[in-house]
């Protein structure tokens, strides 16, 4: 019998040095896009997937994230006690009741693969979901539950959400080598970390959102350190191949925006405010005022 995919892990042990000084007290994960924090997009994204059980790789300094998914009864109360019942209805999204989520210290930077492999023991024989909150994804279908539909389809395997990338950007990404092109989706026959322009296999880059099998796990137990002096999730799912289980890369319908960086937060800012309904108008006048004046001093 298939199993479904029920359980996800969530990397957020990283310090967020590139959004200093704002997170040497704030966790990255819960500065806001608009009025909701990243992994609120990233928690909703599973919840839309089926996802039911919720696994943090945390860090020391992560209180306040941990904090943010526990009732809050006092604030409850004062809504109450106001009639704000909208607000109330709000804060429903950002409770998670106990057994649901689960917190796991990951005591050295280590890497991806490293956050990973910490939350084995709570993944046991099935298969999993691995979802990166930097990269947050607007699309009309959640990018996750996209990818679980297609993995049921498939019923087995690896899978790795995917986008074309610029040439020259592939070294930013994990970028995937294709034996057989499918559409929406792809075969990989293998990945490469983080490759120089003129060694790319492809230019479709692995993005953050993964389905994995438990034999991954078993992968990380047995490789070494690799590009950067991490332990690269990238390896553990290559060694996949190798070992003639599929890995396959789907290219998700959706907008991805890298919240790990300045100007992809305040590009995605500027994106899901225009999508507010009673934020577009004012935002989009104001944006156009300020293009006017961009034009005006050239």
């Amino acid at each position: 019998m298939r199993k479904k995919v029920t359980k996800a892990i969530f990397p957020v042990a990283g310090l967020g040095t590139r959004f200093l000084p704002a997170t040497k007290s704030v966790p990255k994960e819960i500065m806001t896009l608009v009025d909701r924090p990243l992994i609120q997009y990233a928690i909703d994204e599973a919840r839309a997937a089926g996802i039911k059980e919720f696994i943090f790789v945390t860090s020391r300094g992560k209180g306040a994230l941990e904090d943010y998914f526990d009732h809050s009864p006092v604030l409850e109360q004062e809504l109450r006690k106001k009639g704000k019942t909208d607000l109330l209805e709000a804060l429903k999204d950002t409770n998670m009741e106990s057994g649901a989520i689960a917190y796991i210290r990951q005591h050295k930077a280590l890497g991806l693969g490293h956050a990973v492999w910490c939350a084995r023991r709570l993944i046991a024989n099935e298969p999993f979901a691995v979802i990166l909150p930097d990269d947050v994804i607007a699309a009309d279908k959640p990018c996750l539950q996209q990818m679980v539909e297609a993995y049921e389809e498939i019923g087995s395997g690896n899978m790795v959400a995917a986008m074309e990338v610029a040439p020259e950007k592939t070294s930013s990404y994990g970028v995937l080598d294709v034996s057989e092109d499918m559409g929406s989706m792809v075969r990989v026959k293998g990945m490469v970390e983080k490759p120089v322009a003129s060694e790319a296999p492809s230019n479709l880059a692995v993005i953050g959102r993964y389905i994995l099998s438990p034999n991954v796990l078993g992968n990380l137990n047995k490789i070494k350190s690799g590009a950067g002096g991490e332990i690269q999730l990238t390896d553990a799912i290559a060694a996949e191949i190798a070992q003639e289980n599929a890995v396959y890369g789907y290219r998700f319908k959706g907008t991805r925006f890298d919240c790990g960086s300045k100007s992809g937060f305040l590009q995605a800012t500027v994106s899901f405010g225009l999508a507010r309904e009673e934020l577009r108008d004012d935002l989009r006048a104001y944006l156009h005022d300020v293009v006017a004046m961009d034009k005006a001093a050239e």
